[in-house]
């Protein structure tokens, strides 16, 4: 997939051919078999500048595949590899290509037992789920303190989110604007739902209810201002998207009268000595029973209207990209 700007502002998303010669340098060649799609691969291939800042380019910030040709040591052709964040899919052709050229910094071995499949269903942002659950057990917030909060809960991160934490234990209350939804929280462990309009609070309170001894947000603004008010003293909050806004509208209070944490969570730049122990719990301890039911697999054909539900909210679970579809 190939996103060009047609004119000023206006961006135009198609399926084309080209040749390796075309890809960037960069020491790993892949044969790619599949990708995800995540919010930022959405504004990505809207003509987001702050995502890409250059077009025609090719989003997919994840991509799991084969090593065809490599230059450095650790990999080997035939090596099964992933590629996740740092500036892949944003400023340099991602993972919505059967092929790519990477830095080998940027590749990590498939974590065994997952399969390049399953390595995508989880993606960017079951990585991203993976550190905030890390997170809050390292602060510590433990299963006997209370219920956790997951905002955006049937979105991509929200999803995993709801299921690690249930399968390590944890009370969990996915607060979601689709109530249609219900029935698929339960399956991945919530205990409570909590409905979108209940999860902000408009009221101008400096402090609300305590309610949550941890949560893990994933859209922001008034949701994340909200359920950092209503967190238990000494908890802490995981934020790591701004589907809803970038702003915070908040005061000091829930920090300097209750000791509530607000812990930044960035899986762009994360370095290996990170992400390769958060990928290695993903695929044991976090193996999820029922991660297929969080996927819905498509080709690089049905990936324009994959794209148009995302950036709309409409994006329940995992989109998996078949390459080879």
């Amino acid at each position: 997939m190939v996103v060009t700007e047609t004119a000023p502002g206006l961006f135009q998303r198609a399926i084309v051919s080209k040749d390796l010669n075309e890809l960037p340098a960069g020491e790993v060649l892949i044969r790619v078999r599949y990708s995800s799609l995540n919010y930022k691969d959405g504004l990505s291939a809207s003509g987001n500048r702050g995502v890409t800042r250059r077009y025609p380019h090719t989003p997919g910030i994840d991509a799991a595949g084969e090593v065809v040709e490599s230059s450095a040591p650790a990999f080997t052709a035939g090596d099964h590899v992933m590629v996740s964040c740092y500036d892949f899919g944003m400023n340099t052709p991602g993972g919505f290509s059967q092929y790519v050229r990477v830095p080998a910094k940027w590749v990590m071995p498939l974590p065994a037992p997952l399969s390049l499949r399953e390595s995508m269903i989880y993606g960017t942002a079951g990585f991203t789920a993976a550190q905030s659950v890390d997170r809050l057990q390292r602060h510590p917030v433990l299963p006997d303190q209370g219920k956790i909060l997951v905002t955006g809960a049937t979105g991509g991160v929200g999803s995993m989110a709801v299921a690690m934490l249930a399968m390590s234990g944890y009370s969990v209350a996915a607060a979601t604007g689709k109530p249609e939804q219900e029935h698929f929280l339960r399956e991945l462990g919530a205990q409570d739902i909590v409905p979108r309009e209940n999860s902000i609070d408009r009221s101008g309170r400096m402090l609300l209810k305590q309610k949550w001894a941890g949560v893990i947000d994933t859209v922001g603004g008034e949701m994340l201002a909200t359920a950092i008010k209503s967190t238990r003293y000494g908890g802490a909050v995981t934020c790591c998207g701004n589907v809803a806004s970038p702003d915070l509208p908040l005061n000091v209070y829930p920090f300097i009268l209750r000791g509530v944490s607000l812990l930044g969570i960035d899986s762009a730049e994360c370095p290996m000595s990170v992400r390769i122990p958060i990928w290695n719990k993903i695929a044991t301890i976090w193996r999820l029973p029922n991660l297929e039911q969080l996927a819905t697999e498509i080709s690089l054909k049905e990936l324009d209207q994959q794209i148009e539900a995302i950036l709309h909210g409409k994006q329940k679970g995992r989109v998996i990209l078949n390459l080879d579809a």
